[in-house]
């Protein structure tokens, strides 16, 4: 980083919309092998940015939990390919991002390729089941319904594949979430974010 560049500012993805923090604080992402090299400043967020995360993600749930499965399993895939089409750029700013080694960081981002075209598969398999009844002429059944608004906090060692675990398995059974990501490693947690996004 030149002396003259500033690092980037980045926002919390609420409603659809990237907006600034409550607060308008920040952090700094600092590279660990280069601490003169900050990647950039994210969002300090506080109560009041979780109370708006929360309402746009209940905003959201009705119409997400009555998209069919196989529909939001097509956005997952989608999801997938473009997590393919860029896991050069995430494991380079992986390893800037928390030193891990380049081989290691790419087995992360493959990690959440791979949860993500399997998870996708399982938007055609939620299946019930049926039970004997007890009665004549009745008939048991279980369907899957969506629990509601998941909120996921995630550590640092694996900055894409843990959230990959908890995001993309959440969304193809028709959640809604709210995410916190580990506070050494928020670029991987927003990368995966924003091609939440694009897809």
């Amino acid at each position: 980083m030149t002396p003259a560049s500033k690092p980037k500012r980045y926002r919390n993805l609420i409603a659809g919309e990237w907006t600034a923090t409550g607060s308008n604080g920040t952090f700094k992402n600092i590279n660990p092998a280069d601490t003169t090299d900050i990647i950039g400043r994210f969002p300090k967020s506080n109560a009041e940015d979780v109370d708006k995360a929360v309402a746009a993600a209940k905003a959201a749930a009705t119409k997400w939990r009555q998209t069919p499965a196989p529909k939001r399993a097509e956005l997952l895939f989608t999801l997938a390919e473009i997590l393919r089409d860029n896991k050069q750029r995430y494991t380079e700013e992986m390893t800037r991002e928390m030193g891990k080694v380049v081989k290691e960081a790419g087995g992360d981002v493959q990690e959440a390729i791979d949860c993500t075209y399997y998870t996708a598969g399982e938007g055609r398999r939620l299946h019930g089941f049926t039970t004997p009844a007890e009665m004549k002429n009745k008939f048991a059944m279980c369907v899957r319904q969506p629990v509601g608004i998941s909120g996921l906090i995630t550590p640092f060692n694996f900055p894409m594949a843990i959230p990959s675990w908890k995001l993309i398995p959440a969304l193809v059974c028709g959640n809604t979430i709210v995410i916190k990501s580990g506070e050494d490693v928020p670029l991987s947690a927003l990368n995966l974010v924003k091609a939440c996004e694009q897809a």
